[in-house]
């Protein structure tokens, strides 16, 4: 199995959801439970997206997340790794694309917007990914994270390191065709970054006006940033990536 640190191997990963695509919505809900709708309508009020505009949704799985971004009136194009994951995604009637989110297969500024919804953490590196994200999106373009982060009250972050997470896969062993997986995406939300160091490597990848809003505690954050008119176009580089 991978594991959640930056060594973890791309293809592993990408095979990793393959494995649990069937199940993944259902499992994914009972995992947050149902908080997981309201983090991305949250995220779409977020990314103030308006029709005409072009909204990337990178990592987007099964493109749940790229349909609720739609209903903005955008138009949205899901992308991912894992043709598992898009292939269960089939019945939503929005453009899905496989892609590797290290070389993605658009033009420089081609995008309004950029989302990644809980895929960010699986990408093995983080500043890399994010300045591909900033070569596809046009200058004053957006990009906008809703991630795991670490709680901000102490109380708080300790049960849900040493409860929640830990009880994570037995929780979804029920609904889910791989028990390792959900370790896996436990371990990951445990050694994720806090909302800080996000918002650092966001700005370390051609990002302007980083900030962010904490979402339940702080278990979930959303970062927004912008692309400056400065910002020189990124070469894609470095290794495949998923969701």
């Amino acid at each position: 199995m991978p594991r959640a640190g930056l060594d973890k191997n791309p293809r592993d990963v990408a095979e990793m959801f393959d494995g649990v695509a069937k199940g993944y919505d259902r499992t994914n809900s009972v995992m947050t439970l149902g908080f997981d709708r309201r983090w991305r309508w949250l995220t779409r009020r977020v990314l103030e997206a308006t029709p005409g505009e072009r909204i990337l949704d990178l990592a987007a799985g099964t493109a749940v997340s790229t349909v609720e971004y739609a209903r903005s009136g955008a138009w949205c194009v899901a992308a991912d790794f894992s043709i598992g994951m898009l292939g269960s995604g089939r019945h939503r009637d929005v453009p899905k694309v496989a892609a590797d989110a290290f070389h993605l297969p658009f033009a420089t500024g081609a995008f309004d917007a950029v989302t990644v919804t809980f895929g960010l953490r699986n990408m093995n590196d983080t500043v890399a990914a994010l300045r591909e994200m900033c070569r596809v999106v046009r200058p004053g373009g957006r990009l906008v994270i809703c991630e795991v982060s670490q709680p901000t009250w102490r109380p708080i972050r300790w049960l849900h390191h040493n409860v929640v997470l830990r009880m994570l896969p037995r929780i979804t062993k029920p609904f889910s065709s791989n028990r390792e997986a959900y370790a896996y995406l436990a371990e990951s939300m445990r050694d994720w970054h806090d909302q800080v160091s996000l918002a650092e490597l966001i700005a370390e990848g051609g990002w302007d006006e980083v900030e962010w809003l904490n979402l339940t505690f702080g278990v979930v954050a959303l970062h927004r940033a912008v692309k400056s008119a400065a910002t020189p176009p990124a070469a894609g580089g470095g290794s495949p990536a998923t969701r």
